[in-house]
């Protein structure tokens, strides 16, 4: 059997917009999602938005039982920026009274709360002033991370400050899968440079309230595979490493930006606009633990074509599509556990070995419902073997003295899935969309609770 270090967190994610409903009632108002779901319903699967999601704002306290009912003994979610401040500086006082409750029913029931500060939930009134784009969102996410920690820190000691912060500005910047939906690396640039300048001033925000608790961040990096081990595609990996990985990987746990990373935007005119104090806070306001997502891994070549300056990332790097790879025939993503071992090494050797933990893994899937046998349990067992598999190369990294103190799912219950909908499913519990969001343990979640209860297989 695979035994994993005492106290190992067993544990899933979600977020806020993903699983409460009620996202324009009880005092919230709108974000970009609820916008634009307004302005192009269009664009999203089935015409699924939202307004409703899981309904946890209604089924939290049954949904935590059913957590302590599968073993899990830690959940990660957020607070909907929003909800808590929705126009940005007046406390709903509802959702200081729904979150509360929220996370004293885990801490009754025996689930370790991780709480996100930001989940791609953008409020409208701040994207109306140019959202990312603009160096006032700095100040009013460290406003806001501020009264989060006043409000809940004698609940929550492990907070982190964005969940994959490279999504918001490639999907909102380059790829149109979030709101705005434009093109533009430059944009996309500062963009990234002002959220890992809120990541910052939330830290220091944290220590300025003596929280005697911990605070990360939660990043979607690995590794770099390159297509070979010609010059060009050994280029193509150093420049997609600086851009993917290091870009918030080194300043938040070593303190600097890469001195390579700022040569190679200087070089492509997209050198962002900094204020002279931003460099002095980046080196004083470390994390305490890092979070790493993954699901993927990342596979490029060297570039076709190269403009100069660059205006897009394919002008640094391709995707490689590997001939040998398995795939997730149910979503389409591959499937290659052994970059949990990689990335275990990563966090070992080039970062301090500081604390991390698998803060998302899971295998989405399609149509889910073929699966479900006579009694309306799912049959997962593609999930379970997906899980295995990674985590028999975590334990590895493990066993080679990697400090990873956690391993998450993606997620709990199925879960709303930004345009997508509730086209993919991920979670331990199916959700009846049309039965009021009836839950239902699928067999993954039995297996999940015999992994905890054992802290190994």
């Amino acid at each position: 059997m695979l035994k994993f270090p005492v106290n190992f967190l067993w544990g899933s994610a979600a977020s806020a917009p993903q699983t409460e409903g009620h996202s324009l009632g009880n005092g919230k108002s709108a974000t970009t999602w609820d916008k634009w779901f307004e302005l192009n319903p269009e664009k999203f699967h089935a015409n699924e938005g939202p307004e409703n999601t899981s309904n946890v704002y209604e089924e939290y306290i049954n949904d935590i039982k059913r957590m302590k009912e599968i073993g899990l003994n830690s959940y990660r979610t957020s607070i909907s920026w929003a909800r808590l401040l929705p126009d940005g500086k007046k406390i709903n006082q509802e959702a200081v009274m729904f979150y509360r409750d929220y996370f004293q029913t885990m801490l009754d029931e025996g689930i370790h709360p991780i709480v996100n500060l930001f989940h791609f939930d953008m409020p409208w009134w701040l994207m109306e002033k140019g959202g990312w784009e603009t160096r006032e969102s700095v100040e009013a996410f460290h406003f806001y991370a501020k009264t989060a920690f006043e409000l809940f820190g004698d609940l929550v000691s492990d907070w982190v400050t964005f969940n994959e912060p490279l999504v918001h500005i490639e999907c909102g910047y380059l790829y149109g899968y979030h709101y705005p939906a434009i093109i533009d690396l430059k944009k996309a640039i500062q963009v990234g440079f002002h959220t890992l300048m809120a990541h910052v001033y939330a830290v220091q925000a944290f220590r300025d309230t003596q929280n005697d608790g911990r605070i990360g961040i939660i990043l979607n990096v690995t590794p770099t595979y390159a297509k070979s081990d010609k010059r060009q595609d050994q280029e193509a990996k150093r420049k997609a490493d600086l851009l993917i990985i290091k870009s918030f990987l080194d300043p938040c746990v070593l303190g600097t930006i890469p001195v390579e990373l700022s040569e190679l935007l200087l070089e492509n005119d997209l050198t962002p606009d900094i204020l002279s104090d931003d460099k002095k806070a980046i080196s004083r306001n470390l994390v305490d633990f890092i979070g790493i997502n993954y699901y993927q891994p990342m596979r490029v070549q060297a570039p076709r074509e190269i403009r100069h300056p660059a205006i897009f990332p394919t002008d640094f790097y391709e995707s490689y599509d590997w001939p040998d790879k398995r795939i997730n025939p149910y979503r389409g993503w591959e499937i290659y556990p052994e970059a949990m071992y990689d990335v275990a090494i990563m966090m070992k050797d080039d970062y301090g070995n500081i604390p991390w933990y698998v803060s998302e893994n899971g295998m989405g899937v399609a149509d889910e419902e073929r699966f479900m046998d006579e009694s309306g349990m799912i049959i997962d067992n593609y999930r379970i073997e997906f899980m295995k598999e990674h985590l028999e190369y975590l334990h590895r990294g493990i066993e080679e003295g990697s400090n990873c103190f956690g391993y998450h799912t993606w997620t709990f219950v199925d879960c709303w899935s930004w345009l997508n909908g509730y086209k993919n499913r991920y979670g331990f519990y199916r959700v009846d969309l049309k039965n009021n969001y009836q839950r239902t343990v699928k067999k993954s979640g039995l297996w999940f609770k015999e992994l905890s209860k054992n802290n190994g297989f």
